[in-house]
This record gives structure tokens, sequence and C-alpha cells, in this order.
């Protein structure tokens, strides 16, 4: 068979190996579903005449990949009932190689080595031992709620059984990645082996070893560790779980939900009938929207974007070797520690020598934080961060980083200064959440080589980079940007140079209407609880003091004073006006400077919103307005942003624009992104609700040509 190979050893060990043609990993589709029944069709008649069975892959680095996504979106989400029915006893079907490998009568030992995830952990777990390779590139876990989905093929009934009701909880709901190491303490792996000679020799001497192994749920005196549903010590997890699981998501998040009740659900009955239970339920987030966005975003789009789907084709991959930094605060200092980690030595230079040790003193307590981390891996991180206030130390960095103040000046005077001494091939990007590309890179001599690269705070962990190009900008320095965004560990997203780019421009629709509710008098807490029942992880509010009243102040005057250099009159409204009186007559100014809207103690925590918003905002009582008119006021205007954006042109890849605005500013991961979400809504549907609105609210809601040419044709965002 091409996907699975069956080789016996003169001992009488049967060697499965998974090796699928044409693939680079293995995956659990339609080659799998017709070679695994025939494969135990073959091992169920020769039983008798082997000793067991030692599973492994044939790739090297590659055990298993998981189920295959591209056919469960192909899927029809309105089956009649016939097909749901068919579909139903399909995964009945798929899961039953793995219960009659694991029932064979013979020992059954799999070497894991490379990632084991989804799918691929599920056939390690029908196993009786498991070894993994005791190397970085193996991961084994079932991450499927981090798609909307659950494990389907005895994943929830096996792990249940294994871990116990809690832990097996804890690892399927937040769809947990283990390392070798850690699989091997949680009691998932049983040994480790240094090599994939040293993982077969091993089990192939466990087989010899255990001739009438079993499941440990097949032993006469097994129960689930910690006790079953109706056993007193798990009687929080099984009344009160489920509550917990719904206010936690806000509803939004069904895998959670699901998950939940599968886990209660198999542990209260036999183990053939667990398996029936959880197909039922596999087959519920099967058809759930939700699940559909998030696997569109999170598998195909995130893979797209991985494999460079808006990188410049036909330039040749690049690698940063040493980068300079301007600025050592806490931005160029979160980069510096991101760079140094991943092995790049970094040049991080401010004004000062002393600035600059703060910044690295920063990469230190960074270190010094994380868990995965050791002392001898933080000497190296710290080695590779030269601090300095010296320009003639960045003369052989392959690309700069500036990271200064949002001021056109401040930023035209260290681009001078950093290309006086720069080789002419180094790449100069800008760190700016706002300003006009093509405009800062007046101040450069080679604004071929100029970009942007808009990183998010705190630089070290935020996933997302928006790379803006300038009109110059030469296809090279936008690869050499996506190609070290990607060193970084980040998800790029490519963008053409615009007032505000993607990302900034949609969020800001959300703080706006935000400010522009409270101006109305709206409840600060129903505005902030709206946001969080939409899925977003913190509210307009929140928002704006984390970035602080006062850096919004003076962006504002500073968008006020260019309109008025073009002639043009300056943008006022009630939002302004917000800030304005927060600013100058009551002198909050955000998180960092004591509070904003919100009250926080003296170590920055969030405690509520300021009680004086009310006597401020709405003396004569909070306006009354419907609260699904105050959910849809934060979400429907980032989207009709977004579809502004697609529309000028700004950004072209719909799945840059979905994991953009999920992973740069939160906007809510179940919806797919702000693309996606139209999708799923209907087009015609949001435009119809986009119609409500701006009749009530104003024109900011008045749905783009581009969606109302869409909702004519039928078509949607692809």
């Amino acid at each position: 068979m091409s996907y699975i190979r069956l080789e016996k050893d003169s001992d009488g060990i049967v060697e499965l190996i998974f090796d699928q043609a044409g693939k680079t990993v293995n995956v659990m589709g339609e080659e799998y579903a017709e070679a695994m029944p025939k494969v135990l069709d073959q091992l169920e008649a020769q039983k008798d005449e082997i000793v067991g069975v030692y599973i492994r892959s044939g790739k090297p680095g590659q055990f298993f990949a998981g189920g295959d996504i591209t056919l469960m979106l192909e899927m029809d989400l309105n089956p009649d009932d016939a097909e749901r029915r068919r579909m139903f006893e399909g995964i009945l079907e798929a899961k039953a190689p793995l219960r009659r490998l694991e029932a064979l009568g013979v020992p059954i030992a799999v070497g894991i080595n490379g990632a084991a995830l989804g799918g691929g952990f599920e056939i390690a777990l029908a196993c009786h031992h498991r070894i993994a390779l005791d190397d970085k590139s193996v991961q084994v876990g079932l991450p499927e709620a981090m798609l909307g989905l659950m494990p389907g093929a005895g994943g929830v009934v096996r792990m249940v059984r294994l871990l116990g009701m809690q832990e097996g909880l804890t690892l399927i709901a937040q769809g947990k990645r283990l390392k070798a190491q850690q699989a091997l303490e949680k009691g998932l792996i049983h040994e480790l082996a240094s090599s994939e000679e040293e993982m077969a020799a091993k089990a192939k001497a466990w087989i010899k070893a255990n001739p009438d192994s079993k499941q440990p749920w097949e032993q006469p005196d097994y129960t689930i560790p910690g006790g079953g549903p109706a056993d007193p010590e798990t009687q929080a997890l099984t009344y009160f779980g489920p509550v917990n699981v719904m206010v936690q998501t806000k509803g939004n998040m069904p895998a959670q939900q699901v998950i939940i009740a599968a886990v209660i659900d198999t542990a209260r009955v036999d183990y053939d009938t667990a398996h029936t239970i959880e197909a039922r339920y596999f087959q519920r987030l099967l058809l759930d929207q939700v699940a559909r966005n998030m696997m569109t975003a999170f598998f195909v789009q995130m893979n797209e974007m991985d494999a460079g789907a808006s990188r410049p084709s036909g330039v040749e991959k690049t690698e940063v070797k040493k980068l300079g930094i301007l600025g050592a605060g806490i931005m160029g200092a979160g980069i510096a520690f991101n760079a140094a980690k991943v092995g790049i030595d970094v040049v991080l230079k401010d004004l000062t020598r002393e600035n600059a040790d703060k910044g690295k003193a920063y990469a230190a307590t960074a270190c010094e934080k994380s868990r995965s981390i050791d002392e001898a891996q933080a000497q190296q991180i710290m080695a590779r961060i030269q601090p300095t206030a010296e320009a003639a130390d960045l003369a052989d960095c392959d690309l700069v980083i500036e990271a200064v103040f949002e001021d056109r000046d401040v930023k035209a005077a260290v681009t001078r200064e950093a290309e006086a001494v720069l080789p002419g091939s180094s790449v100069f990007a800008t760190n700016t959440s706002a300003l006009p590309i093509t405009e800062l890179a007046q101040a450069s001599q080679r604004p071929e080589n100029f970009i942007g690269m808009h990183f998010f705070s705190p630089a070290e962990r935020m996933p997302l980079v928006e790379i803006i190009t300038g009109e110059k900008t030469s296809d090279e320095a936008l690869a050499k940007a996506f190609d070290l965004a990607q060193k970084l560990g980040k998800k790029p997203i490519v963008v053409k140079d615009s007032p505000g780019f993607f990302t900034t421009r949609v969020i800001g629709q959300t703080i706006t209407q935000g400010q522009m509710m409270l101006a109305e008098g709206v409840n600060p807490a129903l505005i902030e609880n709206a946001a969080a029942f939409n899925g977003s992880p913190m509210g307009p509010l929140e928002t704006l003091d984390n970035i602080s009243i006062e850096t919004a102040y003076n962006a504002m005057k500073q968008a006020q004073a260019d309109a008025l250099a073009r002639g043009e009159e300056p943008e006022t409204g009630p939002q302004a006006e917000v800030i304005r009186i927060m600013f100058e007559d009551i002198g909050r100014k955000g998180q960092n400077q004591g509070g904003g809207f919100y009250d926080y103690d003296d170590n920055g925590k969030k405690i509520a919103t300021w009680p004086g918003l009310k006597d401020v905002f709405a003396k004569d009582g909070y306006a009354d307005i419907p609260y699904e008119d105050i959910r849809d006021r934060l979400l429907f205007p980032q989207v009709l942003e977004a579809v502004r954006i697609m529309e000028e042109g700004v950004l072209t890849s719909v799945g840059d624009g979905n994991i953009g605005s999920i992973m740069g500013i939160g906007f809510p991961p179940h919806t797919g992104g702000v693309y996606q979400c139209v999708n799923a809504y209907g087009v015609q549907a949001f435009v119809d609700r986009s119609h409500e609105l701006e009749s009530v609210y104003g024109e900011v809601f008045k749905p783009p040509q581009l969606l109302l040419d869409m909702a004519a044709k039928g078509s949607t965002f692809a």
C-alpha cells in the first residue's frame, strides 16, 4: 500500500509505517480512511503469528499532522437528515480502526519522531506504549479547539480515561501542545529516545517484555483518575464547569462548551458507548459556523501566510544577521530581546548609553520572567545585544528598525543619522502605527530601501507585524522585512501606504464609537460589556486607557494641525470632545498615569470604570438605546472600514486582513476576522443591517460600494 507499509522483522514484530505518497506530512484524510481498515484486516488475520506492532512514520522528522481540514471545509453546513446520518456513520467508520488496533491482542508501541497533533496524537493514544524523540521538534497534543473543533478519533475518550476529567479537559479545551519532556511528565509519553534507532530499539524491547499489554482502562480494576462524574471529587467540575465555560467564552466559542459536555458525558458510560457520544459531539462542531470561520482563518489562511503568500515572488530568501534598533524604550527593547532570542546580533542605540543600557536591562528582565529560557540561554541572548549611543556602531547592520516617538521631525533626524553610516544595501524600517511611510521616506537618501514595520506592544509577545510599503519601496526591501518578521516568529501582513494603514484604521473605528456613545450618555459599563460579548479582549474605553489618553490627545492635535496646514477643516466631533475633556478639563490621561476611563490600583491593575464618568457625560441619566445596537456599533464600523481599505487597494489579501485583525487588534477570533465575519453573517444581511444602523447612527455605517456590488453578485470574500 502506498500510504501504509507493513514490515515484519525476524522477531515477529510488525512495523506499521505511515508514509503518504506525495505529501511532506501524513494526513488523516481520504487515503488514510481507505488504507487503515485494510491494514487492520491484515493484522487481525495474522495476529497469532506476530509478537507485536511498532507504529512509526516513514517521513524524517514528521510523525502525523492530523485531520484533513480542507475536506472538512468542503462539507455542507446544512445537510438534510439523510446526509447528516451518512456523515455520522462516516465518523464512526473513521474511528473504528483505532479501536480495532488497541484491541488487537498484541502489544502496540508507537515511535513519535516529530509533531503528533490532533489526529496524529489520537493514533498515538490508541497505542499501549508511547516513545518520543527527545527533540525540540516533537510536540504532542490535541489542538482542535483552536480551530473551533474537538478531537473526533477517540481523543476525548482516551485522554479522559488516561489523565482524568479535570486534566483531560484542560489539555483538550485549551488545545495545549506539549514538548516531549512535558508530555513525559504528564504521563502522555512513557519514554524518550535520543534517536529514531534508539526509539525503535526501545519500542521492540518493550513489546517483547509485555506480551499481554492492554490499555489501562481494559484492566479489571480500572477507574477514571480523580473520579467520574458521579463522584464527590468531580462535583465542582460537573455542575459548575459548563457555567464557567459560558462565562469565560460569553457563548462565542461553541467548541469549549461542546468539549466539556463531551468530557462529562463520555466519562459517564462504558468505553464503546463513549466513542459513539464523542462522534455525535464531533459532528455537532463540524457543522458549526464558528468552526468554519476558525478553520478558514487559523488553518487555511494562516498556512498561506506562513508560506509567504504576500511576499514578493522572484526575490531570494534573505537573512538578517545583524539588526540595528533606534530607540531603547519598551518597544525597541522588546524587539531587541525578540531578535536576540532567535539568534540575531542586535545593536541597540539610544541618545545616551544610559538609556541604551536600560533597554538591555529590559531584555534581562524578560529572560528572567520566561520559563523556557535557562541561565545559559539567557547569557547567550544578552551577549547578542550591544547597547550604544554611537551611530557608527550601526555600520554593518543588514536592517535597522527605528522605534522612536511618533514625531515626524524626530524620525527624520534618526533616519538621516543612521543612513550616514549604513551600507547601501541596508533596509531602514520605521516602526509607526499611523504616519505615512512615503512622507517619512522623504528624509531618506534611499527611499527604495525605506519601509514601515509596525510592531505591537509588547513587541516580544504580540504575534503580528504590519509591513507597509511606501511609493518607492522595492520588492527586495519588502522581502527582507518579511523574512525578518518570520525569523522573529511573527505573522507578517503587507499593506500599502495610507494614513493609519490597516490595523490602526480598523481599531480606531471601535474606539471612536466607544467615545461617541459615552458622549451620548450611554452607560460605560454597557459599552465595555458589549465589547466583551462581541468577543473582544477589551472594550474601547479600556483600550484607549492602555494606549493612553495623552497619546490620543497628542495624535488628535497633530491631525488637526495637519488638516489646517493642508487648508482643510480640522476633524472635530463628540469623540474629539471626550478626549479633550478627559485630558484638559479632568486631567485623566490613561492607565500609565494613574487613571483614565478606569481606576487602577498601584500595580496598574484595572479596578472599575471611573465613577465620575456619569457626572461628566450623563448628568441627566444614562441614555437608553438597544443593547444589540451597542454591540453592532462596536463591531460593524471595524468591518466596514476594512472593506473600504480593501476597496482602496491599501490591502489586497483577505487572509492578511482576517489574521491581522485578530492577532493585531483583538478582533473577535470566533468570527474568523473582519472579512470572514461578513461571509458568515451573509453579505446581503450585513448590508441590510448596515443600512439600519446608518439610518439611526450616521454615515460611518454606510456600506461601501464594494460590499454592495458583492451583495448584488452573491459573492463573498475569498
